[in-house]
């Protein structure tokens, strides 16, 4: 059976068997017991993740043709397919469990957020993004692409780009490079007042960041809190655990 690609979707298959197998490996330098692939498409991926020993493996792929597929293709994962929208479903263990995928890229950011709120679940993610993607998760404070995502994931977790994926190892080969980076969850997450307040702070701050945060989050601080000098700071220029912090000094 073959399958077709389905651009909505934003479907590249990854093709190249070394990628496959260094992201397996990758994922091996940690112990886990149970793996959720998100978007197994062709299964480049899925058949050396079924080899794996003594795991509890499922996916979850939204494409009805790429399930049939998968099922005539790897009888091994008869059983182990949620046949469901990422964004929408249900967490698929009742424990801890590690994430993997080539993530469809049109949605490649939203599957983060979905992992934050999982995050008392998920200790590992070993994900392919559009490279520029991948850099904006990992980057630091100062660098232009350090925004949002930068900051709620690593309050969570530790990020590590790992590799870059040229566009010829995927069919159809996409426009741009491709990265793979490593999340590991933080033993020591900075406090904050809430997620609820972090979460506001941080989007708040970001969504005009050319701006002194004084005039960015005013709505957020009383006018006394935004005498104080890290006011005078863009978004970009502040730490996790500055933003964390600022959060206990929030009005709102």
């Amino acid at each position: 059976m073959q399958y077709t690609l389905k651009k909505s979707l934003g479907q590249h298959f990854l093709t190249d068997e070394n990628i496959c197998r260094k992201i397996v490996a990758s994922l091996q330098l940690h112990d886990f017991e149970r793996l959720l692939e998100v978007g197994p498409g062709g299964g480049a991926l899925t058949k050396y993740l079924l080899q794996l020993p003594a795991i509890e493996f499922k996916a979850i792929e939204l494409d009805e043709e790429k399930v049939l597929y998968l099922h005539q293709t790897y009888p091994a994962i008869v059983g182990k397919i949620i046949h469901a929208d990422f964004l929408k479903a249900a967490m698929p263990f009742a424990d801890g469990f590690t994430v993997v995928g080539n993530f469809p890229y049109n949605i490649s950011t939203q599957i983060l957020f979905k992992v934050l709120e999982w995050k008392p679940f998920v200790p590992v993610v070993v994900g392919m993004f559009q490279k520029e993607v991948a850099q904006r998760v990992a980057s630091q404070p100062g660098s232009k692409v350090y925004g949002i995502l930068s900051v709620l994931v690593q309050a969570y977790y530790t990020v590590e780009y790992l590799f870059d994926v040229p566009q010829g190892c995927f069919n159809p080969p996409p426009k741009v490079m491709s990265g793979v980076i490593k999340l590991v969850r933080r033993a020591d997450p900075p406090a904050v007042r809430s997620d609820k307040h972090f979460y506001n702070l941080v989007k708040t701050a970001f969504n005009q960041r050319r701006k002194t945060l004084r005039n960015a989050v005013r709505g957020l601080f009383d006018e006394s809190v935004l005498q104080d000098d890290i006011f005078n700071k863009r978004a970009e220029q502040l730490s996790i655990n500055d933003f964390a912090q600022l959060t206990f000094r929030m009005a709102y």
